[in-house]
């Protein structure tokens, strides 16, 4: 895991995102924030274990299915498996250590 500070992400309203496998945070001291920082880990490994081009091509089909009913951009990514995983664990930083493989299945 590298971690890079991004100032393009300020522009985008974004704090952080995990693109394999890099950590991009919008302001340096994101990178010490621990819960922020576990997040994208958790992002980092369900692309590890989605072969990466499958995590985004899933990750864009349900965004854009969510957007379909939803109508809300927001709304939309906070259905997202892949997000509900992330945010309901982020505060745990020992998530990783016990989570079971595929675990973003529950989230669906």
């Amino acid at each position: 895991m590298i971690i890079v500070c991004q100032k393009l992400l300020k522009k985008l309203k974004i704090n952080g995102i995990a693109i394999f496998p890099f950590i991009f945070v919008s302001r340096p001291e994101d990178k010490k924030n621990k819960v922020l920082v576990n997040h994208e880990k958790i992002h980092l490994r369900q692309q590890l274990e989605l072969l990466m081009i499958f995590f985004y091509i899933l990750y864009l089909a349900e965004y854009y299915y969510h957007l379909w009913k939803l109508k809300n951009p927001y709304l939309a990514y906070r259905q997202i498996s892949f997000e509900k995983e992330a945010y309901a664990n982020e505060h745990n930083l020992d998530y990783l250590n016990k989570r079971k493989f595929w675990s973003f299945r529950k989230y669906r």
